[in-house]
């Protein structure tokens, strides 16, 4: 007996829920606003629609629509029959009388009596939607009640007010609730990931699945994927790392956050961090070239006459340029002076090998330039395996052909000595 009473209070209270305790009711939603960071306009929303649920579970029919009304100062709520004003030549006025409720049919040769599944009439989509006074209300009567409304209008007509709702209505609004607010978070997280996209993050990780990797950066999971990571990169439970912030999509379960650690521009937003001529935009990053896990070429320039942009993102001692070199693990970086003229430029791009001449071809076939380089430098400016060629040609966007000169190095810089010397004079 004991048990049953206490059943029953708690059922009477779950009934009384929403009566006489909006005041408390909306205070608590409002609390839940500032606690996930949601707009409090948002969240007044998402009251409104889990009292216009609750309203039309008890005391709605079918076909309704019905709205809430939620005062925050008052911390009372008024509720609204929502019609669209149409015309009779857009709504089907044949009256259907509805089949009475009936006992469900059984399949006579099954014991166990499993419902027969009847199949559902076609619906012609050509055909006119059904006229539902419940929700639809001629032009004539809805002007009476609104002037000036037009056809496809809407008019809201006052309902009486209930201070009692059931269980099952409070459940329902309950409901809606959760539902809302996970979605609300869901968007506002989109929201904040998508502002940052194109960004470096810090993150900490969560947990490795083969060889996708999760991060937690606060608020979101993100991934990042094996074609994402720096080859050779081991990866480690709870390990901080910086990662490239490459797109945002919507997800139901939450915005899906792509993450790079091998991406061009992963090496860009590192220098921003550790260059502050890069963030003030003092200094400008004008192309890069890299083979994540062994070796990048970044070119810069300058907005500002007397600036060094090489010095500037290498520091003092090298330690601005270490500070990235270690953040990706070892990887080399060139730090090579952008420049207009793409003879000049392509020597740059092939340091540290001395370049003796530059011939350029632009024509149908594409931009070419032939490279002539000391013959005892020729495996400098190719590099192991060519990457030194294939990275110079990526940041330049020229293909390059290396060939030996019968000169020796020394001989080149002597002459680029010269030239150095002439042009300042």
């Amino acid at each position: 007996m004991a048990t049953r009473k206490k059943a029953v209070e708690v059922e009477e209270e779950e009934s009384g829920s929403l009566s006489g305790r909006l005041g408390d009711f909306g205070s608590a939603v409002m609390q839940i606003a500032d606690e996930k960071g949601i707009a409090r306009e948002k969240i007044l929303e998402i009251v409104e629609a889990a009292l216009a649920a609750a309203y039309k579970k008890d005391y709605g029919k079918r076909g309704q629509v019905i709205r809430g009304s939620f005062d925050e100062v008052t911390k009372e709520a008024k509720y609204f029959l929502v019609k669209e004003v149409v015309d009779p030549s857009t709504r089907d006025f044949t009256i259907v009388e509805e089949p009475l409720e009936e006992e469900p049919k059984y399949n006579k040769h099954d014991d166990r009596r499993a419902p027969l599944i009847e199949v559902e009439e076609v619906v012609d989509e050509d055909r006119l939607p059904r006229y539902n006074s419940e929700r639809d209300i001629l032009l004539e009567d809805a002007q009476k009640i609104k002037k000036g409304v037009k056809i496809g209008d809407t008019v809201e007509i006052e309902l009486e007010s209930h201070d009692e709702f059931g269980r099952v209505a409070a459940q329902t609004a309950k409901q809606v609730i959760i539902q809302r607010v996970r979605e609300a978070e869901r968007e506002g997280m989109f929201e904040e990931y998508k502002s940052r996209e194109g960004e470096v993050v810090n993150g900490t990780i969560q947990r490795i699945e083969g060889r996708n990797v999760f991060l937690d950066l606060g608020k979101s999971v993100g991934v990042l994927f094996p074609s994402e990571q720096i080859e050779g990169e081991n990866y480690r439970m709870g390990q901080h790392l910086k990662v490239l912030l490459v797109r945002v999509e919507a997800d139901p379960k939450g915005p899906g956050l792509l993450l790079s650690r091998s991406h061009p521009d992963m090496v860009k937003h590192l220098f921003s961090l550790e260059v502050p001529e890069i963030y003030s935009g003092i200094v400008i990053v004008n192309a890069i070239a890299r083979e994540a896990g062994s070796r990048t070429k970044i070119a810069v320039s300058t907005t500002q006459e007397g600036v060094d942009p090489i010095g500037s993102c290498v520091g003092q001692k090298g330690t601005r340029v270490q500070a990235v070199i270690d953040e990706l693990g070892g990887e080399k970086i060139d730090i090579i002076e952008w420049n207009e003229d793409p003879k000049r430029f392509i020597s740059a791009a092939l340091s540290p090998a001395k370049v003796v001449s530059v011939e350029l071809i632009d024509d149908e076939s594409g931009k070419r330039a032939t490279v002539l380089v000391p013959a005892d430098q020729l495996s400098l400016a190719i590099g192991k395996r060519g990457q030194n060629v294939r990275l110079a040609a990526k940041l330049t966007g020229w293909r390059i052909d290396v060939a030996a000169a019968e000169v020796k190095a020394e001989e080149v810089a002597e002459e680029v000595t010269e030239e150095a010397t002439e042009a300042t004079e």
